[in-house]
């Protein structure tokens, strides 16, 4: 299972999660996005997942909390209690024995982090 995790500010647009997506250069497919619970319903987030076809698969701010993330910026980390919400989020969403496969990247505008993750049930 491949989970795609974004974090983002309340400016993001559905091309900012595009632009997130295009930096880390993945090009396969995508069987979830994930974000923060509070966020999961923002109409440009799923906008883009609709966009997509992909579910949406809202993380629980306890469930970031407890992901070490290789990324550690100390706005997420004040904020969200993680070092990378995307990074956290894809990872939690991924499940049990989810690896890291591509770390945070920024949008372009810089309204939109995006990580990839792959875990180990279909």
């Amino acid at each position: 299972m491949i989970v795609v995790g974004f974090g983002f500010t309340t400016s993001a647009t559905a091309d900012s999660f595009a632009q997130a997506l295009e930096a880390t250069g993945y090009r396969g497919p995508i069987d979830r996005v994930a974000t923060p619970t509070d966020k999961a319903a923002s109409t440009a987030f799923v906008q883009f997942a609709t966009a997509r076809a992909v579910p949406v698969a809202p993380v629980a701010a306890t469930d970031l909390e407890a992901v070490e993330t290789p990324t550690r910026s100390e706005t997420s980390t004040r904020h969200r209690g993680t070092g990378s919400v995307a990074e956290a989020a894809a990872l939690a969403a991924a499940g049990t024995g989810a690896t890291l496969l591509i770390p945070r990247q920024i949008s372009t505008d810089r309204m939109a982090t995006c990580a990839v993750a792959q875990g180990p049930n279909p």
